[in-house]
């Protein structure tokens, strides 16, 4: 009888098997996409271990709160490098998105009227970017990189010194943290507007890649973009696009990060871009284009942002070391897409 019970089960489990096998085989993009799931898990359960209070509701509140700028920026690169494009410059974008959000709130502005601005900001410096690149036949590398030397100087034009946002400012309240369970001692689970605002803009980037004609471009354009022109899709125009999309994120970021911090100042968001694209690149976006996921970017960014809070409870480690694991978990991640890439030309 047992055994006859036993049978169905085991079915079942060669069934689920047999569908990744066949998810992997038919799909290998989302390879490297697993495996910065299975790398995130991996470094909860070694956190666990080896200092305990990794898996607490207190930590992955911490975890969310402190990424959620980062999170954003994250699906800002995954739309721009699925196209076969790079944006340099959302870094230079927080910073002068801020400084000018604080210098504006300072002086009266309406506080709604100042997250518009900062969100604006950012949709122009991604216009321009997106023009220069599609009417002017410029590099994307190049075009960013003007409009982040041009937005870092922008920063310095309008303040050297950080700018304070008031203590009252209802900007502030997208950091304010709401208890979503109560647990024992400090281990609570906790998020923020700013939290909330991020899994939106998760929700809706991967509704718009996955469900529509946009998103279909946006693939079909890092695949071959000659080949988009011939099916007839709006090419142009989606590639101009995805920068105003990058840059308007870059201004949400923004708004999130002063949110939090309460202040700004003209070195704010120096190599952020890295960030976000390591974070694209470890959560399965290749760099070539027409692969990517927002969710495997989400996890990317996770992923970076758990190194911190590991190496922070580790205590030996000097934070410098942030940057060379990054480095090699990035090298190892290029090289997994290069091997996914060949195996499907």
């Amino acid at each position: 009888m047992s055994a006859i019970a036993a049978a169905p089960v085991q079915g079942k489990e060669e069934g689920f098997a047999d569908r990744v096998r066949r998810l992997i085989t038919s799909n290998p993009s989302v390879v490297p996409t697993i495996a910065s799931v299975v790398i995130f898990v991996g470094m909860i359960v070694y956190g666990e271990v080896a200092y305990g209070r990794i898996v607490q509701a207190s930590t992955l509140s911490n975890l969310l709160i402190n990424n959620a700028h980062v999170i954003v920026l994250a699906v800002a690169l995954t739309f721009v490098i699925i196209t076969g494009g790079i944006d340099l410059s959302v870094g230079s974008v927080i910073a002068v998105s801020s400084v000018a959000g604080v210098m504006l709130s300072n002086s009266g502005w309406n506080p709604l009227a100042v997250i518009v601005t900062m969100i604006a900001i950012g949709a122009l410096f991604g216009l321009v970017s997106g023009v220069l690149i599609r009417y002017f036949n410029v590099q994307p590398f190049i075009a960013t990189l003007a409009m982040m030397f041009l937005g870092r100087g922008l920063a310095s034009l309008l303040s050297t010194k950080p700018e304070q946002l008031p203590s009252d400012s209802p900007i502030r309240a997208l950091s304010d943290k709401i208890k979503i369970v109560d647990g024992p001692k400090v281990n609570d689970l906790v998020i923020t507007p700013a939290v909330i605002i991020a899994i939106v803009v998760v929700l809706a980037a991967f509704f718009v890649l996955h469900r529509t004609r946009t998103g279909r471009t946006v693939y079909a354009i890092g695949g071959s973009e000659n080949s988009a022109l011939l099916m007839g899709l709006p090419v142009h125009r989606t590639k101009v696009l995805v920068y105003v999309i990058s840059g308007s994120l870059a201004g949400l970021a923004a708004v999130l990060y002063t949110s939090r911090l309460g202040t700004a100042q003209n070195i704010t968001g120096i190599g952020w871009e890295l960030d976000a694209i390591a974070a694209a690149v470890i959560g399965g976006t290749v760099l070539t284009g027409a692969y990517g996921y927002v969710l495997g970017s989400v996890v990317g960014a996770l992923v970076l942002g758990l190194m911190t809070v590991l190496i922070t409870r580790d205590g030996g480690i000097p934070p410098e070391m942030t940057t060379i694991i990054t480095g090699g978990i990035l090298l190892v991640f290029v090289l997994l897409q290069r091997a996914v890439t060949r195996k499907r030309d």
